[in-house]
C-alpha cells in the first residue's frame, strides 16, 4: 500500500497555512500584540508587552493555532519561550482589519466571513 501524501496546507485545497482555522476572529489583545510584529525585523512578535510583562501563553497559542504566527527559532536563553513571527495569513488579517478601520467601521473586529478561505486562485 502506498503511503498517502500529506498536504502542504492546513486544510486540503483551502490554501491555509498548517493549523489555520477559517473564521477565527482576533480579540483586541491579540490584535494589539500582532500589530507589534509589523514593525519588528522579520515580523517577530514580542515576548513581552509594552509594560514589560510576558505575553500570556494563551494569546500566543491561540494566534499560532489560527495560523497568524509561526515558530521562528528556538530561544537559547529560555528554551520554553518560543520566538515567533507573523505569517502571511497574519499580515493579511492585519491588513484587512486596517482597511476596515480606515473605512470608518466603528467595530474593527472582522466578521468570520472576512477570514474564510478564498475560492479564487492567486494570480
Amino acid at each position: 500500500m502506498k503511503p498517502s501524501a500529506r498536504p502542504k496546507s492546513g486544510k486540503a485545497g483551502t490554501g491555509q497555512p498548517p493549523g489555520a482555522e477559517a473564521g477565527r476572529i482576533p480579540t483586541g489583545a491579540q490584535l494589539a500584540w500582532l500589530r507589534r510584529g509589523l514593525i519588528q525585523p522579520g515580523g517577530k512578535v514580542p515576548l513581552f508587552d509594552e509594560t514589560g510583562r510576558r505575553v500570556r501563553p494563551a494569546v500566543i497559542r491561540t494566534c499560532r493555532t489560527a495560523g497568524w504566527i509561526e515558530p521562528w527559532f528556538a530561544n537559547p536563553i529560555k528554551p520554553g519561550w518560543e520566538i515567533c513571527r507573523l505569517t502571511e495569513a497574519g499580515r493579511t488579517m492585519l491588513a484587512q482589519v486596517a482597511v476596515m478601520t480606515a473605512d470608518g467601521d466603528a467595530n474593527p473586529t472582522p466578521s468570520p466571513s472576512t477570514f474564510s478561505p478564498s475560492v479564487e486562485a492567486d494570480g
